[in-house]
């Protein structure tokens, strides 16, 4: 079953390069849906734009590294959370996300990010 679903977060992933904004484009482009999912309460409106959905703080009522957010945001994407990749720097989150279904990427470098959410989500070359 193809993986349809990007969920990112925001602060240590998205914020260390702007090569990670432009796979969000990519990904949007390529038909993925995608989800910022993130404890800040705020992020900035440029990145907001990028994404199908946003999840901050506990507006879901849950939080992470607890599963059913991961799960609460693949349903706003109208996904099975098994159909999304999950991108996050903290360990603790990235168990959460596995715990739920997900296919989960330790965020540690923008490139290496980059290229397993390329081969994962199968993004046409740049």
């Amino acid at each position: 079953m193809a993986l349809r679903g990007l969920l990112m977060d925001y602060a240590g992933v998205l914020t260390d390069g702007p090569e990670l904004l432009v796979l969000v484009e990519r990904a949007r482009a390529a038909g993925v849906a995608t989800a910022l999912v993130s404890d800040a309460h705020q992020v900035p409106a440029e990145c907001a734009a990028l994404f199908d959905a946003m999840v901050l703080g506990p507006a879901l009522g849950v939080r992470k590294p607890d599963p059913e957010v991961f799960r609460r945001a693949a349903e706003l994407l109208g996904l099975p959370v098994g159909r999304c990749v999950v991108v996050d720097d903290q360990i603790g989150n990235i168990r959460g996300a596995r715990a739920a279904g997900a296919v989960v990427v330790h965020h540690r470098d923008a490139a290496t990010t980059a290229a397993e959410i390329e081969i994962l989500l199968d993004l046409p070359p740049v």
